[in-house]
C-alpha cells in the first residue's frame, strides 16, 4: 500500500515537471515566433516619388508660368507675332519693311504719300464717272464709307487705361518708395533717348516692330536654352544692385513715409 501512494506521489510530480517544461518551451517559442514575425512584418518604405513631382520648378524668363502664346494674349496677334500663319506674318512685316523704305530710306512724307494717293483715286473714278456717258454703261458704284463707333471707343478706352496706369506708376516711382523700380525706369528712358538720338521715330518703331516678330518665335524654340543663360543674368543683376544697395542707396536718407499723428 505504501509502495502505490509513493508511486502515485513520484507520478504526480514527474507529470507537473512535464507541465513546467512544456509550459517553459511553449513560452521559448511563441517569443522567438513573435521576434521572427516583428522582424519580418516592417512599416512600409514611403513610395518614392516620381521624377516629374521631384523634378524642380523651372526658372522661366520675367516669372513667366504660361506658354509665349498666352503671354502675348493667345490671339491673332499672337499668332502673327509667333508666326503660326507664316503668310499672314509676312505680309505684315513686309508691309512695315515697304512702308519704313518708302518713308525713311526714300525720303518720302505720310502727308505727300496720302495727298498723291487720294488725288489718284479721285482721278480714276472721276474719269471712270465720265467715261460710262460715252460708252453707255453705268456708272461705278462708289461705296459709303463710315467709320464704326464701338472699335474706336475700345481702343480710346484701352489707351486711357494704359495712360493712367503709367502715370499712376510714375507717381509711385517719384515718391521715392522704391529705389528698385526708380533705377529700372531711369535706365530704361536712358537706353531709349541713346537710342531716340541714333535714329527717328519711324525707324525706332520698326525695329521694334521687326523685333516684335522675330525675338518671341526665336525664345519660343530656344526657350530652355535661353532660360538658364537669363536666369545667370538676373542673378549677377541681384548681386550688383544688392552691392550698389549696400553703398550708395542705403546711405541716401529717406523721410518719413507717414505724417505723424498729432497729440
Amino acid at each position: 500500500m505504501a509502495e502505490q501512494v509513493e508511486q502515485h506521489s513520484e507520478h504526480k510530480e514527474e507529470s507537473f515537471m512535464e507541465k513546467i517544461a512544456d509550459k517553459i518551451h511553449f513560452d521559448r517559442s511563441s517569443s522567438s515566433s513573435s521576434s521572427d514575425s516583428d522582424s519580418e512584418v516592417k512599416p512600409a518604405a514611403a513610395p518614392e516619388a516620381s521624377p516629374s513631382s521631384v523634378k524642380a520648378k523651372i526658372w522661366r524668363l520675367f516669372g513667366r508660368e504660361k506658354p509665349v502664346h498666352h503671354v502675348f494674349g493667345g490671339g491673332k496677334p499672337a499668332d502673327v507675332f509667333l508666326w503660326r500663319n507664316k503668310k499672314i506674318s509676312a505680309s505684315v512685316l513686309g508691309g512695315a519693311t515697304a512702308i519704313w523704305v518708302l518713308f525713311e530710306l526714300l525720303e518720302y512724307f505720310l502727308v505727300g504719300l496720302v495727298c498723291h494717293l487720294l488725288i489718284f483715286t479721285l482721278a480714276v473714278l472721276f474719269l471712270w464717272s465720265n467715261a460710262t456717258t460715252f460708252i453707255n454703261k453705268k456708272r461705278p458704284h462708289i461705296p459709303e464709307v463710315q467709320l464704326p463707333e464701338e472699335p474706336i471707343l475700345e481702343i480710346a478706352s484701352a489707351l486711357s487705361i494704359e495712360i493712367n496706369r503709367a502715370l499712376s506708376m510714375l507717381r509711385e516711382i517719384a515718391t521715392g518708395k522704391d529705389p528698385k523700380k526708380f533705377l529700372a525706369v531711369v535706365t530704361g528712358l536712358w537706353i531709349l533717348s541713346v537710342v531716340g538720338n541714333c535714329c527717328n521715330f519711324l525707324t525706332l518703331f520698326y525695329i521694334l516692330f521687326v523685333l516684335l516678330h522675330t525675338v518671341p518665335v526665336l525664345y519660343e524654340k530656344y526657350e530652355d536654352k535661353v532660360d538658364p543663360l537669363a536666369e545667370k543674368a538676373v542673378q549677377e543683376i541681384k548681386k550688383q544692385y544688392a552691392i550698389f544697395d549696400a553703398k550708395v542707396l542705403s546711405k541716401i536718407p529717406i523721410g518719413p513715409l507717414k505724417d505723424k499723428k498729432n497729440a
